[in-house]
């Protein structure tokens, strides 16, 4: 109860400091519009708004599960084999040093304007985080339960799903939580490069009709979307964890 208190008193402090901005500086409208304009903006067109983060939210749930799964996966194959470990992992790096907003065009033209690239977009954004953070997390696995385990006689994959990838949960946890923070700047990117449907495209074209206050409308939603996604994968894992250890 006390982070939805701080949520919401945060929210209040930055739609005040919204409102008195308006008001000293006196700034057009259609630079920075009131907050009262974008709420009434929001009601008044709910559909659109609606239909567009429908679409957008497709992609950014599709792109979160498939980089869940591909993390997943990746991680423990990285762990069991020293030669993936060896020659994926600088892959993985430099994959992250290309800038996204490169890889949106190519993507757009090998996969068209449809859903498939911008989930393609949202999941190379998460892959690395996923990966990463399940990977770090296997690593650091107990060195003692381990002997003990070889000792015992248990095979690498006994050790693997028994030992290693139950004590590696929180850290596949952690990357589902930077994942779900992730997956719709990928997906925006995506629909900014080239889309017909979506919150980004709907930014698009309400910044090329002057629309400001369904541009802040958009962003708002998109928002609102993402710290809910946030909590409900944390909540999620938290139940996960919490029946596991019962």
């Amino acid at each position: 109860m006390t982070g939805w208190r701080a949520g919401i008193a945060a929210t209040c402090l930055v739609i005040a400091i919204w409102q008195i901005t308006v008001w000293t500086t006196g700034v057009a409208r259609f630079i920075l519009p009131p907050p009262m304009l974008v709420a009434e903006t929001i009601w008044a067109d709910r559909a659109l708004l609606l239909e567009h983060a429908g679409v957008t939210l497709l992609e950014i749930l599709i792109g979160l599960a498939l980089g869940a799964v591909l993390g997943f996966v990746s991680a423990i194959a990285l762990v069991a084999s020293p030669m993936a470990r060896a020659l994926v992992r600088p892959m993985l790096v430099f994959s992250q040093a290309i800038p996204v907003f490169a890889l949106a065009p190519i993507l757009t033209l090998w996969l068209g304007f449809g859903l498939w690239s911008k989930i393609t977009m949202a999941l190379i954004i998460i892959y690395f985080p996923v990966t990463s953070s399940f990977f770090d997390a296997l690593m650091r696995s107990n060195k003692d339960w381990i002997g003990m385990a070889r000792v015992m006689g248990a095979s690498p994959a006994r050790i693997m799903w028994h030992i290693r990838i139950p004590a590696a949960l929180p850290g596949f946890a952690s990357g589902l939580r930077l994942a779900a923070v992730y997956a719709p700047i990928g997906a925006i990117i995506g629909e900014w490069v080239g889309a017909s449907r979506g919150l980004g495209y709907l930014m698009l074209l309400a910044n090329g009709r002057a629309k400001t206050d369904l541009m802040f409308a958009a962003l708002i939603i998109l928002a609102l979307m993402t710290v809910i996604l946030h909590a409900a994968v944390s909540k999620l894992c938290e139940t996960a964890f919490e029946r596991a250890s019962n």
